[in-house]
């Protein structure tokens, strides 16, 4: 079921709720890690991603029984049959030139992923790498541990081919991953394994090194560390992040990381070419009874995958639907007055720039005081002629409404950016001689009645790695906005209002410090850092 993309891939999310390989967090209980992606799509993951729905993978049944330490990993034959199942799926999305987005469950969910890139590779010849970032090494296994049980805190060992052949060895493909194509990133100073990794051959960084490093460059180092692989998997379990920030996880630690620091890291990590997928796991939603941690979560997803759904945005074909059926996008064609537009100030400029971007303002005629068939006289006061070129013409006279004649080809559409080299907005055409989707840059019309992407990626829009894609578009409207104060615009109300816009110079949002860098914030951005959960002694000044 390719899509007919481009050549850019669509997200899939694809359910994992499994806990088989977790320990019981009292006696007779059973974890609560398996609702996590009943939590996440809660709160329109889905639809914010712009995703198409895999569906979900069914585990077995959770069940340790009787299990002793001796005996092995615990359940480790209902594991082998769910690896196998989930591992079939993912080379079915992988097949169709999907990005699969795994939401489990528990870090055994690895075992999956791990097995159907190994199949994919055996297949062609070609070794496929891990970026693993998780709180935790998870490199218990018989030869530095006494006794084995819970394949959640063994996974990496498991897929790198240490452990219970039963696991490490599926369909005769071990390893799944070789030491030297591993990248493990967000380990704790103190992990008991730190040292085995080393000896295995297996690059890490742990948080102060990752912090002192920063995620741009750690990203980079650890896509580099793979650049001799055919593609990279990215294991991200939440417990990377600071209890401060996500305590609702199965094993939390303290000395994590923040929430701006995993979008950046996760988000120049997808942004590379040869990654394939994600998985998320750990998240456990009986720690979180109001929601706020998986809402928290879902946003950070959403901004850490941005340039997958950006990218998928702008490729999709034209007009889709769930069905494939084709559908009328609209547009909006606005009068072109017959005399030659009068030359007006830049602050008529930056008004413009608001109408194009939002053409259905004052259509309504129950909410618009002005009268429509009422022709517009343009005062012979603001018509400014250019004393470079003294041939300019305005017509003090003109008339602009709605029995202007019309240009043909004069159409704007609604999903305009309002961003363009030209003070109007569009890419060196004028204000007026634009036709764009009616969309805007939000998930695809099959997702339209989720929550919208183009809402998402406003809040979005300060992230650093956002940055480069969007400083392109922003910096046409923002020379606009520049230069009509400095021209002393007339409406003085639209500029003090812009003045006060979240994340103007000055102030601080729930968005800056989400998005931003945790170094060198200034103590203004103290108050919202903290309400974010963090805290100084993550290393972030005061």
């Amino acid at each position: 079921m390719t899509a007919d993309n481009g050549g850019v891939r669509r997200i899939a999310v694809l359910d994992a709720p499994s806990n088989l390989g977790l320990q019981p967090p009292t006696p007779g209980s059973v974890p609560g890690c398996a609702k996590a992606p009943g939590a996440l799509r809660d709160h329109g993951l889905v639809a914010r991603l712009g995703a198409a729905d895999a569906g979900c993978v069914t585990a077995p049944r959770y069940d340790p029984g009787d299990w002793a330490p001796g005996d092995g990993v615990c359940q480790a034959g209902d594991i082998v049959a769910y690896s196998r199942t989930l591992a079939d799926r993912l080379e079915g999305l992988l097949a169709a030139d999907h990005f699969p987005v795994v939401l489990g469950g528990d870090c055994s969910v690895l075992l999956g992923s791990a097995l159907a890139l190994r199949r994919r590779g055996a297949a062609t010849g070609h070794r496929y790498g891990l970026v693993f970032i998780d709180g935790h090494t998870d490199f218990r296994h018989p030869g530095n541990a006494e006794f084995v049980g819970a394949a959640a805190g063994e996974d990496l060992a498991l897929v790198t081919g240490r452990g219970q052949p039963v696991l490490t060895d599926m369909d005769s493909l071990r390893p799944y991953f070789h030491a030297s194509d591993v990248v493990v990133l967000g380990i704790r100073e103190s992990d008991e394994y730190k040292m085995d990794i080393t000896a295995a051959g297996i690059p890490s960084r742990t948080v102060p090194v990752l912090r002192a490093e920063g995620a741009p460059r750690t990203a980079a180092w650890a896509a580099r560390m793979l650049s001799d692989t055919a593609g990279f998997w990215v294991h991200l379990d939440t417990d990377v992040l600071d209890p401060t920030v996500l305590p609702a996880v199965d094993a939390p630690s303290d000395g994590g990381i923040g929430y701006g620091e995993l979008e950046t890291l996760l988000a120049d990590l997808v942004a590379a070419p040869n990654c394939l997928g994600v998985e998320v796991t750990v998240f456990d939603p009986d720690y979180d009874p109001t929601g706020r941690y998986a809402r928290e979560l879902a946003d950070a997803l959403v901004a850490g995958l941005r340039p997958l759904w950006t990218r998928w945005a702008d490729a999709r074909p034209r007009a889709t639907s769930v069905s494939g059926a084709v559908a009328a996008r609209p547009t909006v064609t606005l009068p072109v007055p017959d005399a030659p537009v009068p030359l007006r100030p830049l602050a008529d400029a930056h008004r413009l720039l608001r109408a194009v971007a939002d053409p259905y303002r004052h259509t309504d005629p129950a909410h618009s005081t002005v009268d429509p068939d009422a022709a517009v006289p343009v005062p012979a006061s603001a018509v400014a002629t250019s004393a470079a070129d003294p041939d300019a013409t305005a017509k003090p006279d003109a008339t602009v409404g709605p029995d202007a004649p019309v240009e043909p080809d004069a159409t704007v559409d609604a999903d305009s950016d309002g961003a363009g080299s030209g003070a109007g907005g569009t890419d060196g055409a004028g204000p007026l001689a634009s036709t764009v989707d009616a969309a805007s840059d939000g998930p695809p019309a099959d997702d339209a009645a989720s929550p919208s992407v183009a809402d998402e990626s406003a809040a979005d829009a300060a992230s650093p790695s956002a940055a480069g894609e969007s400083a392109d578009d922003a910096g046409s409207f923002s020379a606009a906005r520049e230069s009509a104060d400095e021209a002393g615009a007339a409406d003085e109300a639209d500029g003090a209002a812009d003045s006060d816009e979240p994340g103007a110079a000055g102030g601080s949002t729930a968005a800056d410090v989400r998005r931003g860098t945790p170094l060198g914030w200034p103590e203004s951005e103290s108050a919202a850092r903290l309400d974010r959960g963090t805290a100084t002694g993550l290393g972030w000044p005061s």
